[in-house]
């Protein structure tokens, strides 16, 4: 006999302030541009993923009706919400990036070994609401799943405009999933570097692509997902819980950038000095993946009162 799927206590359909519903795009901006963690995560964890989703998924047919009335295309849409949110996803990545594409230049094993810790309380967090029966049976899928995901090779494609809109188009699809990183997609398609370039150096011409699959991409997958939500929600988030589980594999501390694939890329920390020339940065990793750990704590305390 098939269970039924139980209501999940820790996702609330929270009606943030403005300023809570900013500082979470902050986060979930910054979240996006390293692969391995997802935007939707932090929406998760933060308390706004079911009206998150939900609002997204109210755009339809039925939206080019309401736009005779304004007021009732901004309610209906919840247009206060997604707006405040797309705005600090905006300051976070254009503030971040630089910091970011810094740190992957200069000491990789520290950002690696905090978005580690995050990640791992995450696992914990969401896991932690599942039922046990569901998580034992949908995790193991995800499990599996997420190791086929990972064990694909990374590609190289040449970042043109039409490269990545169509690689943003896919990527989105990820950012929404509490578990998939968008930006680890746009890493196996061998984009990433080329979005981060792109966003560090104002490259507006890049950013539309981007821009653009994003939109496109988005509008075509969240309303299944809400579906899903509101159908298979404890399922779905024990599959992601399990694939997100495996995707720890991707923040290891110590990697080759250049490797073809995720085995070939993970290295002990003298194999990374010998390959980089850089620090291996043994003594902050510990303290680094204890400093994610504690940041997914701290971003929860300080979002349930915002």
């Amino acid at each position: 006999m098939q269970e039924p799927d139980t209501p999940t206590s820790t996702v609330r359909s929270a009606q943030v302030t403005r300023l809570g519903a900013v500082f979470r795009g902050v986060c979930m901006g910054l979240a996006e541009l390293v692969p391995g963690i997802s935007g939707g995560t932090i929406a998760f964890v933060t308390g706004i993923y079911t009206e998150l989703v939900n609002s997204l998924a109210s755009f339809g047919p039925q939206s080019l009706v309401l736009l005779r009335r304004p007021e009732a295309f901004w309610q209906h849409h919840n247009l206060g919400f997604l707006l405040s949110l797309a705005v600090g996803m905006v300051v976070g990545v254009l503030a971040l990036a630089p910091v970011v594409r810094l740190l992957l230049a200069h000491a990789a094993p520290l950002l690696w070994a905090f978005f580690f810790g995050l990640i791992l309380a995450s696992v914990g967090f969401i896991g932690r609401a599942r039922s046990r029966a569901v998580l034992a049976r949908y995790g193991t899928l995800g499990i599996i799943l997420g190791a086929v995901f990972l064990a694909l090779p990374t590609g190289q494609v040449q970042g043109s405009w039409l490269a990545l809109f169509i690689g943003s188009a896919i990527a989105v699809c990820a950012w929404i999933l509490p578990a998939v990183s968008g930006s680890f997609v746009l890493l196996l398609l061998g984009l990433y570097d080329d979005v981060i370039v792109a966003i560090a150096d104002f490259n507006f011409l890049k950013l539309s692509a981007v821009g653009l699959g994003c939109a496109i991409g988005l509008a075509s997958f969240v309303r299944m997902l809400s579906w899903l939500m509101q159908r298979h929600e404890d399922r779905l988030l024990s599959l992601l819980t399990g694939f997100m589980a495996v995707a720890l594999a991707k923040l290891w501390p110590w990697q080759n950038a250049d490797a073809e694939s995720l085995l070939e890329s993970l290295l002990w920390p003298a194999e990374y000095v010998t390959l980089t020339g850089q620090s291996a940065y043994l003594m902050g990793v510990l303290p680094a993946v204890a400093a994610g750990v504690v940041a997914l704590w701290l971003l929860q305390r300080v979002t349930r009162r915002a």
